[in-house]
């Protein structure tokens, strides 16, 4: 968007140098980003040392799954919510941990819109419902994941639990470690969907429309990482 945005800017400004420039550079950008090579090299960027994790430095006492999304169905005349695409396949992963473990687990997510639900109540029930998970802890306030590690330490904490499986997107998760081990948890990794390494064939060179999204994801992470990093 911020490239599409450069290149509309440049047009406006019309032949002057800082114009082209812009003109140049958004454009740049969008064939750039659009290309799956590239988007498979920022996620690879992002996963990198998560396959297999590190061992946890001392034993989980619990399972913490972030949200991701929200889906709405028109029912009749109801409006349902249900798991978006990624937060469901969080939900896979900790549900399968969970079995494997038998550790409590806890979903993290505020309301994103009004008059839906929160996302940890949305997980709640689908992980209920859909996975046979009863979840033992909600925050459901926390609207990004500097707040999911801030209020869900809080919750565990006062449970006496100071360490736990942290269930998030391979590409979000050093990202989401950063946070929740300087919320105070000890947190080992339970990542989703590791890339072994960016995809080289020949296609991965074409522009692709998905490669624009994965692309976002990448960049939205490697910034956050960096500022996560150095907040005080």
């Amino acid at each position: 968007m911020n490239c599409l945005l450069a290149a509309c800017l440049g047009v406006v400004l019309g032949p002057r140098r800082c114009g082209r420039t812009l003109r140049i550079l958004g454009l740049g950008g969008l064939v750039l980003f659009s290309l799956p090579v590239v988007s498979g090299c920022l996620t690879f960027l992002l996963e990198r040392g998560l396959n297999p994790p590190p061992p946890p430095v001392a034993p989980p006492q619990a399972i913490v799954i972030l949200s991701g999304d929200e889906t709405e169905i028109q029912i009749g005349k109801d409006i349902a919510f249900r798991p978006g695409p990624l937060t469901l396949e969080r939900e896979q992963e900790g549900a399968s941990l969970a079995r494997a473990t038998h550790l409590p687990v806890l979903v993290s997510g505020g309301q994103i819109r009004n008059g839906a639900p929160s996302l940890a109540a949305i997980m709640a029930s689908s992980l209920d419902a859909d996975f046979g998970i009863q979840v033992k802890w909600r925050e459901d306030k926390s609207l990004d994941t500097w707040a999911n590690a801030t209020d869900s330490a809080a919750m565990l904490h006062a449970a006496g639990i100071n360490s736990v499986y942290l269930v998030t997107h391979a590409w979000h998760m050093h990202r989401a470690l950063v946070a929740f081990r300087r919320a105070g948890l000890q947190a080992a990794a339970a990542p989703v969907a590791v890339d072994n390494k960016p995809d080289l064939r020949p296609g991965a060179f074409v522009p692709a429309a998905h490669a624009w999204q994965e692309s976002y994801w990448g960049m939205h992470e490697l910034i956050g990482w960096a500022w996560y990093a150095l907040k005080p």
